[in-house]
């Protein structure tokens, strides 16, 4: 996967909330800030989805993304 790095200014109060969470989350705080912009946007797109929802659907295709690159 390709990745073009690009700014995003945020709060020093939510980056320090990144930071705290990353470390409980075992995560990068690039990985934190991620996963909760890919969330955030997932629950945009699909409001009746809850969060366990969203979080199955994206195993689901990342499991098919992994079988599709074994065959």
């Amino acid at each position: 996967m390709e990745y073009i790095m690009g700014i995003v200014k945020i709060s020093d109060e939510l980056h320090e909330e990144i930071r705290t969470t990353s470390s409980v989350m075992s995560r990068s705080i690039n990985s934190q800030a991620e996963f909760w912009i890919k969330i955030g946007r997932l629950c945009e797109m699909h409001p009746d989805k809850t969060f366990n929802d969203l979080i199955q659907q994206e195993l689901v295709l990342q499991r098919q993304k992994e079988a599709s690159l074994n065959e």
